[in-house]
């Protein structure tokens, strides 16, 4: 039987305030790594062996059923078997059917129905809305959204508007859809999960026996993963406490990812206000990661702003030092996915499983070019939280019709118009991404088979046009669904951040890193973007020992150049480096220490980030003083200097790179190299060439003379 003592065994000085903090209020702001869920349960266990409660008066509460159990396992270790570990819905549920007699005037609990989306279908079509599957999932979503927040189908289009939601059709039709779904659910006598909280809360509210009753069961509370409860979980928790302030609940801001389904840290941020008095405690001592993958963590959130960027904690790595991450750029994405394949295949050759390897990304269509680099290297993979590329409903359809437009496509039609032209049939156009979540992840799985038609086509420029490229197209795109259907019992695991939030890893590969990617194109308010900095310190927390990130500059071989993810320090197209633990450089003093070398705007002094800004020297909201004329003749002279060494014009210098000098326009060779992506390498190669072209020496003279070790 485990003792009060055990309780506070192997606790470190904040984890023991959290065990040890008196009765009432407790917010326990806990960041990544940091022993929450011991410090929770050991405070439970702490407060049952001291006879401050008894366990079965306990009600812990958190969002899986996985979590759930973990805690239930480790109160039964502490001797603390008896407390209540459950999701809210569970908690919920089991509350409903104990009293739905009372509840339901004599009648049991009405069925609960775990999918929307029949009703959804039906509601849209009685609202005269045409829609497919994945439209109405995307109808689902957004009325769970409106339930999930209180909201009514007579008051979406105002909390739509302020909430700058992107529904998937016009709010007043989603309203109405909304409306219908409600009605066609009463009349067949079913609850969703929404109406589970609500009925609950309701239950209580207006049912003293019934509230009396529920207080007296459970008078002591612990909340886990507080970021993300959503107002209608709130409104349940306040008809549990029914004004009583025992309640502990613990959370980290900066893992805050689902704000699109309606969770909100609103709660966690006001929390101090709404119970004056209350313990706060912060857990900052990172048990999980190396002090390297700590330090590039702090980084990354270290530049958050808004509300929440009040709440962030600064780590401290506990554990031995490991390597610095890997910060990796390539020029396009099967390029990057072919290096990741085979850094997996050296990993687990030198010992690591393959179960504590990961391969991160934003979205689930990003999956695909993983899969197929994966499968060609000979190493297993299991796909986390999704299905297979070529398992997605979209994904056979396109199939179906690709093969079925080898009958019907002209002779010397190119493949890019054959394959767009295909998926046209089934509702694809390129450029054009839907709102709502489940539309744009068909939109992009199909985005991503387009331009696998595209990678596909330069590959094969010995083969003509037309039919028989395009059947050919499909015959690699069958051997690639061949490949990746093959089982994997332990493998690396491929997921996206969202599906990531509570795992963690060996090794991390955090892949796919440019502008448009992560963050998403779609995500354009201060807020949205602020999210996207979070599932980018979400998955750099998920590494234990090793810490990869790298970023492709174009889709595709010869693709259009993107920018690298401004949320990453040092993640530079030009050069790749190691990360520093802080933003901006560090620099080697004679004694052997660092000394960090803060890279800030040159116009308005704020710190930057993100390698494009270093290179210009300013962030992206300040003027530009950009000399047009300079930037043409460098641009010139990039590309004759490409030509000549047979190399893509980025390779030379990226535009941004050319950009910072016509902004900068340094004079020596000491300015040249404080341009992040000049390192001694390129000012020996292109220095003098580039210090005379901002001099004003027309391009012409300039490649009179050569530099050193370059020939024509």
């Amino acid at each position: 039987m485990a003792k009060s003592s055990d309780a506070l065994d192997e606790l470190d000085e904040e984890q023991r305030a959290a065990v040890t903090a008196p009765a009432g209020p407790v917010c326990i702001l806990a960041g990544a790594g940091t022993g929450k869920t011991r410090a929770i349960t050991r405070r439970i266990a702490h407060r049952v062996h001291t006879g401050e409660v008894r366990a079965q008066h306990v009600l812990a509460v958190t969002f899986t059923a996985r979590a759930a159990a973990e805690m239930r396992a480790r109160l039964t270790a502490l001797g603390a078997a008896g407390v209540q570990a459950r999701t809210f819905h569970a908690a919920a549920l089991r509350q409903l059917r104990y009293f739905a007699p009372r509840l339901f005037a004599g009648r049991d609990l009405p069925e609960l129905i775990d999918r929307k989306g029949r009703l959804v279908g039906q509601a849209a079509t009685r609202a005269g809305i045409t829609t497919d599957q994945t439209g109405a999932r995307d109808l689902a979503a957004e009325i769970e959204w409106a339930k999930a927040c209180l909201v009514e189908p007579s008051e979406y289009e105002v909390a739509a508007a302020k909430a700058r939601r992107e529904p998937p059709f016009a709010p007043a039709t989603v309203a109405k859809v909304f409306d219908g779904y409600e009605r066609l659910k009463r009349a067949a006598g079913v609850i969703d999960f929404e109406d589970l909280l609500r009925a609950a809360a309701w239950g209580i509210e207006e049912h003293s026996d019934v509230a009396e009753q529920v207080r007296a069961q459970y008078r002591h509370f612990v909340v886990d993963e507080y970021q993300d409860v959503n107002p209608v979980q709130q409104r349940l928790l306040d008809a549990w406490l029914g004004g009583r302030d025992d309640i502990t609940v613990v959370g980290d801001a900066s893992q805050t990812i689902y704000s699109f389904t309606g969770a909100s840290s609103d709660h966690l941020v006001s929390f101090p206000r709404r119970y004056r008095g209350a313990t706060v405690v912060r857990l900052v001592r990172d048990y999980r990661s190396t002090p390297q993958v700590v330090g590039l963590a702090n980084a990354v959130i270290s530049q958050a702003r808004g509300e929440l960027a009040r709440l962030r904690l600064e780590l401290h790595g506990q554990r031995p030092s490991g390597p610095e991450p890997e910060l990796r750029s390539f020029p396009d994405e099967p390029a990057e996915a072919t290096s990741v394949a085979r850094k997996c295949a050296e990993l687990i050759a030198a010992g690591t499983p393959a179960r504590e390897i990961a391969v991160l990304f934003r979205i689930n269509a990003q999956s695909e070019v993983y899969e197929a680099a994966l499968a060609e290297a000979g190493v297993p993979y299991v796909v986390h939280g999704a299905e297979r590329f070529f398992e997605r409903a979209e994904i056979r359809q396109a199939l179906v019709a690709l093969r079925a437009a080898t009958r019907t496509v002209e002779a010397g039609t190119p493949l890019h118009d054959a394959v767009v032209g295909a998926l046209d049939a089934i509702g694809w156009r390129p450029n054009r991404a839907p709102a709502g979540g489940a539309s744009r992840e068909r939109w992009e799985a199909l985005a991503a088979l387009a331009a696998l038609c595209d990678e596909f086509a330069q590959e094969r420029q010995d083969l003509p046009e037309g039919a028989p490229l395009l059947e050919a197209f499909n015959a690699e795109l069958a051997r690639r669904a061949a490949a990746q259907h093959a089982p994997a019992v332990d493998g690396v695991t491929l997921s996206s951040l969202h599906s990531a939030k509570g795992l963690e890893w060996d090794a991390v590969f955090l892949v796919g890193l440019a502008e448009g990617t992560l963050p998403i194109r779609h995500a354009r308010t201060a807020d949205a973007l602020e999210e996207e900095r979070r599932l980018a310190y979400v998955g750099i927390t998920r590494a234990r020992h090793w810490l990869w990130l790298s970023y492709a500059v174009a889709q595709i071989p010869g693709g259009r150049q993107r920018r690298a993810c401004r949320f990453v320090p040092a993640l530079d197209p030009d050069r790749p480096a190691p990360a520093a633990r802080t933003p901006g450089r560090t620099r080697k003093e004679a004694d052997g220490t660092r000394r960090r070398i803060l890279v800030s705007c040159r116009i308005c002094g704020t710190a930057l980030i993100s390698g494009a800004d270093r290179k210009l020297g300013r962030c992206s909201a300040c003027p530009s003083d950009l000399d047009e004329e300079l930037l043409s003749r460098l641009q010139e002279w990039r590309v004759r200097v490409a030509a000549r060494q047979k190399v893509p014009p980025y390779v030379v210098f990226t535009d941004v790179t050319l950009a910072a000098l016509a902004e900068r326009r340094p004079a020596r060779s000491e300015e040249l190299v404080a341009i992040s992506g000049i390192g001694p390498r390129k000012l020996g190669m292109y220095g003098t060439d580039v210090l005379r072209l901002i001099d004003g020496t027309p391009v012409d003279d300039v490649e009179e003379a050569l530099p050193e070790g370059l020939e024509k």
